[in-house]
């Protein structure tokens, strides 16, 4: 769904940063080399108690972002590796049901490590989300920060997403470039 503008390419990117708790989303529209913020946020999660609960929503609400702006790719922070198991198990499901909204969308996706996004964003692998969040207003040019820097770093993954070049319904998918570049491996 990239538009025509005059024969300038326009792209819209949805970032997410996945959670259980807080999910963060961030939209910016790509216009030839300028990039322009849209909208982000968060989905305040917690006041489900049941987990399962908790997924349906990100489902829903994933897909009404999806359904209002029409996004052409979706860019997700991937899980880092922590201690506790039963987080990273209920992360990993938040990440899965934000990626099945995009699929059923039709939408391609791509998973950025968060050292990844840092370092695109801020040069810096191990930027705190304070200067993330500072890079993101520089860039993007907004004044105020939200309550929650959850909604920055999804912001940060959408322009990571740019920033890395990964445009185009090839290159969005991880598995779909290495199914392309991999055809003998994959039977």
């Amino acid at each position: 769904m990239i538009k025509q503008n005059e024969s300038v390419k326009e792209e819209i990117i949805l970032g997410i940063d996945p959670g259980t708790s807080v999910m963060g989303y961030g939209i910016i529209k790509i216009t030839g080399k300028q990039l322009t913020l849209i909208q982000f946020g968060v989905i305040k999660l917690s006041k489900y108690a049941n987990h399962e609960i908790r997924l349906k929503k990100i489902f829903e609400k994933i897909s009404g972002i999806i359904q209002e702006f029409h996004p052409d790719f979706v860019a997700l922070e991937a899980p880092f590796f922590g201690k506790n198991v039963q987080s990273m198990l209920k992360l990993g499901r938040a990440q899965g049901v934000a990626m099945a909204a995009a699929l059923a969308h039709d939408i391609p996706i791509a998973e950025y490590a968060p050292k990844k996004v840092k370092q695109s964003v801020t040069g810096n692998g191990n930027a705190s989300k304070e200067q993330v969040a500072a890079m993101l207003q520089t860039i993007l040019k907004f004044k105020e920060l939200p309550d929650l820097l959850d909604a920055t770093d999804a912001l940060g993954v959408a322009v990571c997403h740019h920033f890395t070049g990964n445009a185009g319904p090839a290159k969005a998918s991880s598995w779909a470039k290495f199914i392309s570049d991999n055809p003998r491996r994959v039977k």
